[in-house]
């Protein structure tokens, strides 16, 4: 039986990226106890990944003026393709102005309206003398106004070290290399969870009146994603393996239309913000025949579709990677690209042997990002289990419903964190720690008898990597940009396959002692792969388009009959997700066209 320790707080918060801490910032001025676990030092949270920007409509702009939270509320609606909850979009919009302002007051220094001319798309833009000095916004896909707030392209490095600082003022506790991977439950509510030290290997226990998940998204699950190796879906797959916690609107994958090729490291939106153009392989700008009133900045799942349609009528440039498209930011200048686009201009010097201000950039559309995730209320607290709460891209809250504003998600992280981690704090004044001893010994049992089983079986039992290899290039190829029936149904025998080999992994190299971390990533297989069911199954099942979610055997959006959520449970024993539904909240805007360009009404 392995040993462990028991460590009680108040709030357990699960994930030490932007939304944990924003959320942990939140318990403890209320005067909580609060411990933050995470996989690695926070200040490598993939959020510092994020380049672009976080919207909030402040109106300083040029392009902004006239912009208000009704406006923000109208885009992020429209852009969900009606998918959102309209009362969790009314409370961002009015709280993002204010999260944005207090941001700067912590110290991120957002960049400032400049008393400066510049062209855009043959405009020339000239700033008000009168909001020189206030943040500014550029602009953004799918938004009438100028408003994603920016700090150059580092917008989530700078937001992250700023929060960062303030766990820190305010003496939060941080485990950092603390993997989380059972929940403590009685299938009722959440007593904490059962860890374990990436140092050592090691079991911890830890017991909180409030648990949070705040663990990000689960991209890693794809073959080509703009996710750090991390985003495998830990803290996800813990709620699912409860079997009384549902998953909202897994089959909502969103694609990003600039990976740069073949690393699939993100190009910001923020580089077609600044004026960027997409080329085909004859250097010819073709986004303007598609969408000409926002060209390359339609919303994001439009951009991606139209890349992939325009590389699939033979307009691609061949590479070894596959065909792609260019990215053209050359006309903005170097002065321009190594101010405001300085992070994507390392980049692409340094993955790619690419000068941005002389050469065209590699793109094609990514996976990015995860609309679906462990379903909440308003609040932030989970179906299903009390005492427990999850936030950020882990968490389905709804906020984006089937496709994502660029700039909505930097900005969710810190809105939510705000309005979510109030609820927390007020929640744990009447919760208690009573837990019974047997309760934590069974998880923790659990969590020993899935560990020795794998290292009993050794080489004698499946090989992880290729399990892992499998189930990514089955999501890359059959649940991607384009799905049909047909393709999603061989996704879904395929993932089931892998799943029920995923029962039997082994260990290829040592013998899964202290911190393997080949143990770490056999631990997290099955996880993984039931996410990964979750998304195929549930995109089976859609037989509509709607957003990111497109089925070209089901090519219109249908209010009359998928107006609604997808919800996924995993029951104890089971071998594939059972879905059910729940309506969606229209509180203020009806369903209607997007505007796009691609027909989105009823079919």
């Amino acid at each position: 039986m392995n040993s462990y320790d028991i460590t009680t707080t108040d709030v357990l918060v699960v994930g030490a990226g932007l939304a944990g801490e924003r959320a942990a910032v939140a318990a403890a001025e209320a005067g909580h106890n609060v411990i933050i676990l995470s996989l690695i030092p926070p200040r490598r949270s993939h959020s510092s990944a994020a380049q672009g920007g976080m919207q909030a409509s402040l109106g300083n702009a040029a392009m902004g003026k006239g912009d208000n939270p009704d406006v923000h509320m109208y885009d992020t609606v429209k852009g969900s393709d009606w998918g959102c909850e309209q009362d969790v979009a009314r409370m961002f919009v009015e709280t993002a102005p204010i999260a944005v302002r207090e941001m700067a007051h912590w110290g991120v220094p957002w960049s400032r309206v400049r008393n400066e001319k510049r062209m855009y798309e043959g405009t020339e833009i000239v700033e008000d003398p009168e909001k020189v000095g206030l943040i500014n916004a550029r602009n953004f896909g799918g938004t009438a106004k100028w408003r994603t707030c920016y700090t150059s392209d580092g917008a989530g490095h700078t937001l992250l070290y700023a929060m960062d600082s303030i766990v820190i003022k305010l003496g939060i506790t941080v485990h950092d290399r603390m993997e989380a991977i059972e929940l403590i439950h009685d299938g009722e509510r959440c007593y904490g969870v059962v860890a374990r030290s990436l140092r050592d290997g090691e079991l911890h226990v830890y017991i909180a009146k409030t648990t949070v998940i705040a663990t990000g998204g689960f991209g890693r699950l794809y073959a080509a994603s703009t996710n750090a190796i991390i985003n495998d879906g830990g803290g996800v797959a813990m709620a699912l393996n409860s079997g009384v916690v549902p998953l909202g609107n897994m089959e909502a994958i969103q694609f990003h239309p600039t990976g740069m090729v073949p690393s699939w490291i993100l190009i910001t939106e923020g580089a077609r913000g600044e004026g960027g153009h997409l080329l085909d392989k004859d250097g010819y700008r073709f986004m303007p025949d598609y969408e000409p009133k926002y060209k390359e900045l339609a919303s994001r799942d439009v951009v991606s579709r139209r890349i992939m349609q325009h590389i699939r009528a033979g307009h691609g440039v061949e590479s070894p990677y596959g065909p792609h498209v260019w990215l053209d930011i050359r006309h903005l200048g170097e002065h321009r690209i190594n101010t405001y686009l300085r992070e994507i201009s390392t980049i692409a010097r340094t993955f790619a042997g690419i000068d941005p201000v002389k050469e065209l950039i590699p793109v094609r559309p990514t996976q990015h990002y995860t609309m679906g995730g462990i379903r909440t209320n308003k609040d932030g607290k989970v179906y299903g289990l009390d005492n427990l709460f999850s936030l950020g891209e882990s968490a389905c809250w709804d906020l984006h419903g089937f496709n994502r504003l660029g700039g909505n998600s930097l900005a969710e992280t810190v809105v939510a964190g705000r309005i979510v981690g109030k609820k927390i704090a007020e929640y744990t004044n009447d919760a208690t720690l009573e837990v019974k001893s047997n309760l934590i010994q069974e998880h923790v049992n659990k969590v020993s008898a899935r560990m020795d089983a794998i290292r009993a079986r050794g080489k004698n039992g499946e090989n992880w990597v290729d399990i892992r290899k499998e189930m990514q290039m089955t999501l890359e190829l059959d649940v991607g940009i384009f799905r049909t029936g047909e393709h999603l149904q061989h996704a879904v025998s395929k993932l089931s396959d892998l799943y029920e080999r995923a029962q039997n992994v082994g260990l290829m190299g040592g013998g899964g002692q202290g911190a393997d971390p080949e143990l770490v990533n056999a631990m997290r297989l099955p996880g993984m792969l039931k996410l990964a069911l979750t998304i195929a199954r549930g995109a089976l099942e859609r037989k509509e388009s709607r957003g990111s979610h497109f089925r070209e055997d089901y090519p219109k959006r249908d209010d009359e009959n998928w107006l609604k959520r997808t919800l996924a449970y995993w029951p104890e024993g089971a071998k594939l997700p059972e879905l059910k539904y729940e309506s969606i909240t229209i509180t203020e805007i009806p369903p209607g066209d997007r505007g796009y360009g691609e027909s989105s009404g009823k079919k």
